[in-house]
């Protein structure tokens, strides 16, 4: 053991293992899930040892400049931000053709913030489900959807991220629940500007066998967002057995970004030391 290492255990904080040379799996976190400023959310971000961050909407209400450099000066990166941020408000969705200008136009205005930024991933959101229509009727529109919005993103140099989210405890009514779906998506849209988000906390909520469906989505992944199940809190704190979710992940020879997304039960700093520490050891 180390000086700094007995220093850590001392001090009963996790000695931070940096990222390999050649990493090919980036640590990021959503700085939604973090209290404080956006400034001092990357302080935190940056003194957990990360390596970059994942936005929502913060870009529409900062100054974008100001922030990328502070994110600059604390060696963080910027990864994601979304094209929908407000996507339940404004009633967007990919499954309705009606309402395709008005989603295609919210997508091309957050793109053009995504390229300002250098940002080279964005959000993009199913929607809620419409009554009365088929789920096949509504999966084919969301299909075709996906695929204008895929051409926008190719015409801004950034690559769209297609989130999954679980109806059963966090997002009642929304219509791609599951990442199944969610490869079968990305197999009929087939663009390289369209990607998946596996979100490993709502796959496992809403379907579980989550290392058997990351595994046959993974040509396809762009970003796993990290949190246990049941609470959305750090690996560890629930039934997920995260080391062999992120070996399984490493064999697999995935490269992109691995986010943390979980409210932290504990100190937020030593929270996400723990848990990056944690991911790039089974890594």
């Amino acid at each position: 053991m180390t000086r700094r290492q007995l220093i850590a255990a001392s001090m009963q904080l996790p000695v931070v293992m940096p990222p390999p040379k050649n990493a090919k799996i980036t640590s990021s976190v959503m700085l939604w899930c973090l209290k404080g400023t956006p400034e001092e959310r990357l302080e935190i971000a940056a003194r957990a040892g990360l390596q970059s961050v994942e936005l929502v909407g913060e870009h529409l209400t900062m100054d974008v400049e100001a922030f990328q450099k502070r994110a600059r000066s604390l060696g963080l990166g910027i990864d994601t931000i979304s094209t929908t941020p407000n996507w339940k408000g404004q009633k967007l969705n990919m499954v309705e053709a009606a309402k395709r200008p008005a989603l295609l136009a919210e997508v091309e205005s957050n793109l053009k913030y995504a390229q300002r930024m250098g940002v080279p991933l964005a959000l993009l959101m199913s929607g809620d489900a419409v009554a009365g229509r088929t789920f096949e009727e509504q999966f084919a529109e969301m299909v075709e959807g996906a695929k204008r919005c895929g051409d926008l993103a190719a015409k801004y140099g950034v690559t769209l991220i297609v989130e999954p989210l679980n109806t059963k405890v966090n997002h009642a009514g929304y219509f791609l629940s599951n990442c199944v779906d969610g490869l079968r998506l990305m197999k009929a849209v087939d663009h390289d500007h369209v990607r998946l988000l596996f979100d490993l906390y709502h796959e496992q909520v809403e379907r579980g066998d989550v290392i058997r469906t990351a595994l046959a989505a993974m040509p396809y992944v762009k970003v796993f967002h990290v949190a246990d199940n049941p609470g959305r809190h750090e690996p560890g704190t629930g039934e997920m057995s995260y080391a062999n979710i992120y070996k399984a992940i490493s064999k697999a020879g995935y490269e992109g970004y691995m986010t943390m997304e979980y409210l932290p039960v504990k100190e937020p700093v030593a929270s996400l030391k723990q848990a990056v520490t944690e991911m790039r050891a089974a890594l």
